[in-house]
């Protein structure tokens, strides 16, 4: 063992850059324990692997670097646990944000991937799973209102309802017989949370596909309808209009890819 080490040397022993090395030593954060006089080449020393860790690790840790010279300064177990106290919070909240992200991914995915196989044309009786949705205030609508209006008032409330507006939305009508009456007026939004409580139950659902902008259903309340009827197909409960396609993945608000779904009883 030598009793001082180039720069380059104390990077290999210790795992820091030398580049960091030098930063740190600028700042006056982490000085080497000696410089030539004639050079001005920096030398540390071997005990100094103990007080470089000590700021290496806190820099893994995210601590800015001046906190992390204020506790090089004066520091005891107490306050310590108080920062990464406050440190641990913080990561608890970027890991929430992380997930919440990897699920607004998932979601998206998932339904862009399947509207690339549907036939858009097509009605039939499908299975789906069951599906958890964050079902939104009900709808209020004045005479001549689409769903652009309450959609527009909700909006600003969003961040209150703790309602993430990033994840795909859709539309919840009472019955297939609503949908039939106010194609453009959803009794409900909602949007494709997992954190959702309210629940589209597994089952069989008659679902049919239409593309256009939101609100436009052009002629599928009706093919759902004369389906359900030529099928001998009772249906009930809730139907589900949800886009596969948007805005977030289509340029052209003409194709946008709707799935509309309402439960089969028998």
């Amino acid at each position: 063992m030598k009793d001082f080490y180039s720069v380059k040397e104390f990077s290999k022993l210790t795992g820091i850059e030398s580049s960091t090395l030098r930063f740190w030593d600028d700042i006056g954060l982490f000085c080497p324990a000696k410089r030539d006089p004639e050079n001005n080449y920096r030398y540390y020393a071997l005990p100094q692997i103990t007080a470089v860790n000590f700021v290496s690790a806190l820099s893994n840790l995210n601590i800015q670097l001046k906190e992390i010279a204020e506790l090089r300064k004066e520091r005891d177990p107490e306050n310590f646990m108080r920062l990464l106290e406050q440190k641990e919070l913080e990561l608890d909240m970027e890991l929430r944000a992380l997930r919440e992200r990897s699920s607004i991914i998932h979601a998206r995915r998932e339904l862009i991937n399947y509207g690339l196989k549907v036939d858009d044309t097509q009605v039939a009786v499908m299975h789906r799973d069951d599906r958890a949705l964050m079902l939104w205030p009900r709808n209020e609508y004045k005479e001549g209102e689409t769903f652009l209006e309450p959609l527009a008032a909700f909006i600003g409330q969003a961040d209150e309802q703790r309602i993430n507006l990033d994840f795909p939305v859709g539309g919840y009508w009472d019955s297939l017989e609503s949908f039939q009456n106010a194609p453009s007026q959803p009794d409900y939004f909602f949007s494709v949370d997992p954190i959702g409580t309210h629940t589209r139950k597994e089952g069989n659902y008659l679902i049919g596909f239409t593309r256009g902008y939101y609100g436009e259903m052009g002629d599928l309340p009706e093919r759902m309808a004369v389906y359900a009827k030529e099928n001998n197909i009772t249906v009930s409960g809730p139907l589900y209009v949800m886009y596969l396609h948007d805005e977030i993945c289509t340029l052209e608000p003409s194709q946008y890819l709707a799935q509309a779904g309402v439960a089969v009883v028998k």
